[in-house]
C-alpha cells in the first residue's frame, strides 16, 4: 500500500467554489455575484415580504374587522360529552377537574356547555359558561348548574 495513491471515496467530499482568488480561477473579479445592485454587496439578506421595492402586498391589503382585546374564548363542550363522561364516573358531578381528567380540555381553557346531543343522567355541571338550552337540559333532568 502506498501512502500517496490514497484517494477519499467517491462522493465523499464536496468540491467548494473558491471565489474571489483571481480571474485564472474563473470566479475572480464580481466573485460570481454579477454587478450591482444589493446581492452584489456583503451583508445581503433579503427581508421577509420584501418584493424588489414594489409596495409588499401586507401593506397593500387593508386591515379589516374588530379584534376586542377583552374576549373571553371558552371551550366549547357539548352535552353529549357529558353524557359520555357520567357513564363512566361514580359520582353524578363534572367539574373542570373531571374534563382535565378525562382529556376533554386543558388546565387554562375556560369551559362553556352547549346545548348538542341528549342528556338522560342526573348532574351536577360546574363550568365557566352555559348556553340556555343546555341549562335547561340538565335542569329538565333534576340537574343542577353552577358557573365557576
Amino acid at each position: 500500500m502506498d501512502l500517496s495513491k490514497i484517494k477519499p471515496a467517491e462522493g465523499s467530499t464536496a468540491v467548494n467554489k473558491r471565489v474571489g482568488r483571481g480571474q485564472g480561477s474563473g470566479w475572480g473579479g464580481t466573485s460570481a455575484r454579477g454587478h450591482k445592485g444589493a446581492k452584489s454587496r456583503s451583508g445581503y439578506s433579503r427581508k421577509i415580504g420584501f418584493e424588489g421595492g414594489q409596495m409588499p402586498l401586507q401593506r397593500v391589503v387593508p386591515k379589516s374587522g374588530f379584534k376586542n382585546r377583552n374576549r373571553i374564548e371558552y371551550k366549547a363542550i357539548n352535552i353529549e360529552v357529558l353524557q359520555q363522561l357520567s357513564e363512566r364516573l361514580t359520582s353524578g358531578v363534572i367539574d373542570i377537574e373531571t374534563l382535565i381528567g378525562a382529556g376533554v380540555i386543558s388546565k387554562n381553557d375556560k369551559v362553556k356547555v352547549l346545548g348538542n346531543g341528549t342528556l338522560s343522567a342526573k348532574l351536577t355541571v360546574k363550568a365557566h359558561a352555559f348556553s340556555k338550552s343546555a341549562k335547561e337540559a340538565i335542569e329538565k333532568m333534576e340537574g343542577t348548574t353552577e358557573i365557576l
